[in-house]
């Protein structure tokens, strides 16, 4: 079934019904077959003529073994995949008038977050009235930030979005180092949520 399923993606052998392909490979003289030809020498060669690109005029195809080809595109997909970092985001959440402990507690958890190589996102939801207190909030954000300041710099300053004001903290530094390739950013929403205790 599985061999079925990848035939759908790529074209091989006599479900290539083209007049002529363009062959492409180490293994052949690069050029333009028609499709009985190319078809005879892969025979000849043990192999499978595999569609590699449709959409050209005429359609490129590779004399290759078509589970080795599917191998190998896996293979590179893998490898594309492990170039890549995975920015987790977690979320903090805070009150307008969040107690010291409950600020430690919290600010102990965004300190492991920004070591581990995540991104915080912390905000402070205001309640109904409580939205007199905004100022009081962006205070409590920035004093957040400056207390992480040996663990993260701040990506974005606190900004009210509704009945939240949020700030982004980014890690200082990753975990292993050395360059990397484009980021995949995933939403991680960890919420620390104040201990309601009232």
């Amino acid at each position: 079934m599985r061999i079925d399923r990848n035939k759908e993606q790529y074209r091989i052998n006599e479900r290539i019904n083209v007049p002529e392909v363009r062959l492409v490979g180490d293994n052949v003289t690069i050029g333009v077959y028609s499709t009985s030809k190319a078809l005879q020498m892969a025979e000849d060669m043990g192999c499978d003529l595999v569609e590699i690109s449709p959409n050209a005029n005429p359609p490129v195809c590779k004399i290759i073994d078509y589970q080795k080809f599917l191998y190998q595109q896996k293979k590179r997909q893998k490898e594309q995949k492990a170039k890549a970092i995975k920015i987790v985001v977690k979320e903090i959440r805070f009150g307008p008038q969040t107690d010291d402990h409950d600020y430690n507690f919290k600010l102990r958890h965004a300190k492991e977050f920004l070591e581990e190589g995540a991104k915080v996102k912390a905000y402070v939801f205001f309640k109904g009235r409580s939205i007199l207190f905004k100022e009081q909030g962006e205070v409590l954000l920035l004093r957040f930030a400056n207390d992480l300041e040996e663990y993260g710099k701040v990506e974005q300053m606190p900004v009210l979005e509704g009945k939240r004001m949020i700030i982004m903290i980014s890690p200082t530094s990753k975990k292993g180092g050395g360059s990397t390739k484009p980021l995949l950013i995933k939403n991680d929403k960890q919420e620390v949520s104040e201990n309601k205790t009232k």
